[in-house]
């Protein structure tokens, strides 16, 4: 048996239910391709690779990589870090115009795999990811809330987000800290709230954010610049918690010029 190593944040699925539950939340179809991220020991791994014939699993951990050669013959594993994953190349040696991408992520880089993802948004059509619960919870806060935030914004401006189900602590080895839940995320083929300038978007979010109790008069003033409108009044004393993520769009496309 693989042992977990506590630095690659590895913990294995053990349960047949829930491995299952986890497979069946995937819509792709038989024809589709399909990318696993972090297979570990091959829990998810096996049941993929009989339900799809275009599929790959990338996984960092050499001894990982091995035992899935050895056990799964046949089945494509690339051995990388996922962050370092270039999408669009790998869609295209899979010949794929959309991934599907499932996978038990590394809880310690989980915001990290998910900015890639959003990065490489068009190349993706679906995403079925388990994550410690509070992070989940972030993902599908609402304004005015303690969770809402950085990832909130972002996730929800990009794409559809849903918990799917909580995963109990029992049906892992060795047992997590933290609780986890499955969630998925469906990316459009066009971001249905795109601003004309999706890296200053990104930015004024992460400054507003980072001084949340600021008001965004203080807290987004190194940001702006004097060839920029002044905040709104209604804005100006709002802190970020207080905006929609569509909000954030019309106020970045607002001090760029781009909106009345």
């Amino acid at each position: 048996m693989l042992t977990p190593i506590k630095r690659l944040g590895q913990n294995f699925l053990q349960d047949p239910n829930t491995i299952r539950r986890i497979v069946d939340a995937l819509d792709a179809g038989p024809d589709d391709t399909v990318v696993e991220i972090g297979p570990g020991a091959g829990a998810l791994t096996g049941p993929l690779a009989d339900r799809y014939s275009r599929f790959a699993a990338i996984e960092i951990d050499d001894r990982a990589a091995d035992l899935l050669e050895s056990e799964l013959p046949g089945v494509r594993i690339i051995r990388q870090d996922i962050l370092k994953t270039d999408w669009s190349q790998l869609a295209s040696e899979m010949e794929a115009e959309r991934l599907h991408v499932i996978g038990n992520l590394p809880y310690y880089i989980t915001s990290q795999i998910l900015f890639s993802l959003l990065d490489a948004a068009p190349l993706i059509e679906e995403a079925v990811i388990m994550m410690q619960y509070e992070v989940a919870e972030r993902l599908v806060a609402e304004p005015r809330t303690k969770s809402y935030g950085i990832l909130s914004v972002v996730l929800q401006l990009a794409c559809e987000v849903n918990i799917l189900f909580p995963v109990s602590r029992n049906v892992f080895y060795p047992k997590p800290d933290v609780r986890s839940a499955m969630v998925h995320l469906r990316f459009p083929e066009k971001e249905p709230h795109a601003s004309n300038d999706p890296a200053f978007l990104r930015t004024l979010i992460r400054t507003a954010f980072n001084q949340r109790r600021k008001t965004l008069r203080n807290s987004l003033s190194r940001l702006l610049t004097e060839d920029m409108p002044a905040l709104p009044e209604e804005v100006s004393g709002a802190r970020a918690e207080e905006l929609t993520p569509d909000d954030f769009v019309r106020l970045a496309d607002y001090l760029l010029g781009h909106s009345a």
